[in-house]
């Protein structure tokens, strides 16, 4: 798509290139440009420039982003225009990539502000680090506005290679660089599933445009779809590993523990986000026609993923890897959504990313902070008695944990709400019986860590003295998720209307 087009005339060969509106692109292209500036001011100014400043670029970079945003949503919500085609019909601006960008650049602003405070303690280098939230920003983004496949791989392996990167940040922690390693070679793999299946669809249909091959299914029926089955069983086996889905969640644990814990807030929040928007946009929309063939798999993951998560967590001694599990039982709510396949389905999909964005953000800030020097306390032993040490710290781990196990009056209870629904409105009892039992078993995981932190004697004396510091940036990211973790489980409204209008299209070239 990208590609310069070769159109043969009478007159001889005349070369074509797609006009590309650059306006239309403008979040991705504030997120990439103020990268690759960033990337210049480091290397430029190496060993001059404070860590937060980082930091403070990438918040600002990502703001701008979020920014651009605004108008664009404006703009394609206008009925007389509606959705934008960019880049020769590949890319798609409509309410479904712009929200998915806009949560994105969020986790990208309060990820950079927990992590400011973890360089600065570990020693790290600082601009390296936030220039490479900005590039996996970008990537998710392309994925949740990609209308052709290829696009989508691409937004894929931009966004993967960063956290590759960010995995394996601390340099200094053997344990961070096999996360990384680890990381990487399972996401190899994964990403040549996808391509598999990539290249089995074009086999199958002609094209890797998602808008093509909607109607190329709706006005054929195919009489030996073998390789479209096998394109998207493959498919479907690259997003289940991005998303941690059983039996594709291997890495999860190993990789949560061992990567730096901003790192992990990044990757639960932000990578599932951008992994759940490819996922709706390819088989919700473009393979819509052959949902009674992809929803009973989407719906064995699901159950999977909610069973193993919530079982495995509450066996768990180490708090990072108890919210790893938690973040494979997350997983399957969302894909409680995605198999409902429908705009009920895909927005309450939505709002469940959003609302764990904020929850696994504010969570692993706090689990930033009670790590320590070196990122390693993260037993149970290292939250015994925090209620008493730091009341404050304790009592907002445990609103995110109460909130992530679906406490009412909390945004994780409307979430788990919405994408039960759904899936009870899809006829899908069996899924909704399993999640709500789920829940109360991953309720008692929670509570262990509560209960840890408020009724637990701390082992040593020195815990006794408070030594536990929160930065500003840490600060800054618990309280922006205890708001909106409280505020919008009071009022969801706003929430729940933009969720609700972000339906995914695919729009022609022309517009129609």
């Amino acid at each position: 798509m990208f590609a310069t087009l070769l159109q043969a005339t009478g007159a001889g060969d005349k070369l074509v290139t797609p006009e590309v509106p650059w306006s239309h692109l403008a979040p991705q292209l504030i997120l990439v440009v103020g990268a690759t500036v960033g990337v210049i001011a480091a290397a430029a100014l190496r060993g001059r420039l404070r860590r937060s400043v980082g930091a403070v670029g990438a918040a600002v970079v990502a703001g701008a982003a979020i920014v651009s945003i605004i108008p664009l949503w404006h703009r394609v919500s206008n009925p007389a225009q509606g959705p934008i085609s960019a880049v020769n019909g590949a890319i798609g601006v409509d309410r479904f990539s712009l929200f998915v960008t806009a949560l994105l650049c969020a986790a990208v602003i309060l990820a950079s502000f927990t992590a400011e405070a973890y360089l600065q303690r570990e020693g790290l280098d600082g601009p390296e680090f936030s220039l490479l939230l900005l590039l996996a920003a970008a990537g998710g983004s392309v994925m949740a506005g990609a209308n052709d496949l290829i696009v989508m791989f691409i937004g894929i392996e931009v966004l993967s290679l960063a956290v590759y990167v960010l995995a394996a940040m601390h340099a200094r922690r053997i344990s961070s660089q096999e996360s990384g390693l680890k990381y990487f070679l399972l996401g190899g793999f994964a990403s040549a599933f996808l391509l598999y299946g990539i290249a089995l669809t074009y086999g199958a249909t002609g094209t890797t445009s998602l808008l093509r091959v909607q109607s190329f299914l709706a006005e054929r029926v195919l009489t030996d779809d073998g390789l479209l089955l096998g394109g998207l069983a493959l498919m479907l086996v690259g997003f289940a590993f991005k998303v941690g889905a059983v039996p594709f969640h291997m890495w999860t644990p190993d990789v949560y523990q061992g990567a730096p814990s901003p790192v992990t807030g990044f990757m639960a929040a932000a990578v599932k986000t951008a992994a759940f928007a490819g996922m709706l946009r390819v088989f919700v929309v473009g393979f819509a026609s052959y949902a009674d063939l992809w929803r009973p798999v989407v719906g064995a993951l699901a159950i999977a993923s909610l069973v193993v998560g919530a079982v495995m967590s509450v066996v768990q001694t180490n708090v990072k890897r108890m919210l790893a599990y938690s973040s494979i039982a997350h997983a399957g709510f969302v894909l409680l959504g995605v198999d409902a396949a429908s705009a009920e389905g895909t927005a309450a999909s939505l709002f469940y990313l959003a609302a764990y964005t904020a929850m696994a953000l504010g969570t692993f800030a706090v689990v930033t902070v009670v790590g320590g020097s070196g990122d390693g306390a993260h037993t149970l032993d290292a939250y015994r008695g925090l209620g008493r040490r730091r009341p404050g710290l304790a009592l907002a781990m445990s609103l995110f944990l109460l909130a992530q196990a679906g406490t009412p009056v909390t945004i994780g209870f409307l979430a788990k709400l919405g994408v039960i629904r759904a899936a009870i409105d899809a006829d899908q009892w069996a899924l909704a019986i399993v999640a709500m039992l789920t829940a109360v078993i991953s309720t008692f995981m929670y509570l262990r860590i509560v209960v840890a932190m408020y009724f637990a004697e701390s082992e040593s004396e020195s815990d006794d003295r408070g030594e536990l510091r929160i930065p500003w940036g840490v600060g800054v990211t618990i309280g922006v998720a205890v708001i909106a973790t409280l505020v919008l489980g009071v009022v969801p409204g706003p929430l729940e209307h933009l969720s609700d209008d972000a339906l995914p299209v695919l729009v022609a070239v022309d517009g129609r």
